[in-house]
């Protein structure tokens, strides 16, 4: 297995958004600063071939020019699942937006599960784009989901780990920043 969700753990390894962190002096930290990770910034976006149900593939590379978003999910995380219909409201504005939206599958060799998922749950806007390698896996490892924003230049703006709102107002200033 090349990433996993840790939903399914004894032990709640991520936080959850509800929680929060609480620092040395008492104030409340959001639990979602730490998701977010910055330290990546200016990474080249790496080189990766994606495939669909009908064989199609796609070259990450060809993103480079405008700002993307990705993120890598799989049918069996249930956090993933849970974000999904946010991701899919993101397509539907990418005009408005400015950023390209793609959803990754870590489902490699099971394109047919990946399709039935997004019947099932209505998402059928969501293009079935399959890490076949797990390359992307690899590469942002660890527990799944995670989004990664490009900006037009194929750089790294941030990356970000867990479940998320990604229509809510902080997800869209954190979007607006691959402009």
């Amino acid at each position: 297995m090349i990433a996993g969700c840790d939903r399914q753990s004894d032990k709640q390894a991520q936080p959850q958004a509800s929680q929060g962190a609480q620092p040395a002096d008492g104030a409340q930290t959001p639990a979602k600063a730490d998701k977010l990770d910055r330290s990546h910034k200016g990474e080249a976006m790496p080189t990766v071939s994606l495939v669909d149900n009908t064989g199609e593939s796609l070259d990450l590379a060809s993103f480079k020019g405008k700002p993307l978003l990705i993120n890598l999910w799989a049918t069996w995380c249930a956090p993933c699942i849970a974000e999904m219909p946010t991701l899919a409201k993101l397509i539907a504005r990418e005009p408005e937006l400015g950023v390209t939206v793609l959803p990754i599958s870590q489902d490699m060799g099971q394109a047919d599960k990946v399709v039935e998922i997004l019947r099932r749950r209505e998402l059928e806007q969501i293009q079935p784009w399959i890490d076949e390698q797990g390359d992307l896996g690899f590469q942002y490892g660890g527990n799944l989901p995670v989004t990664v924003l490009f900006d037009a230049k194929g750089k790294e703006v941030w990356r970000y780990t867990g479940g998320n709102d990604w229509t809510s107002p902080a997800a869209l200033k954190l979007i607006a920043e691959a402009k």
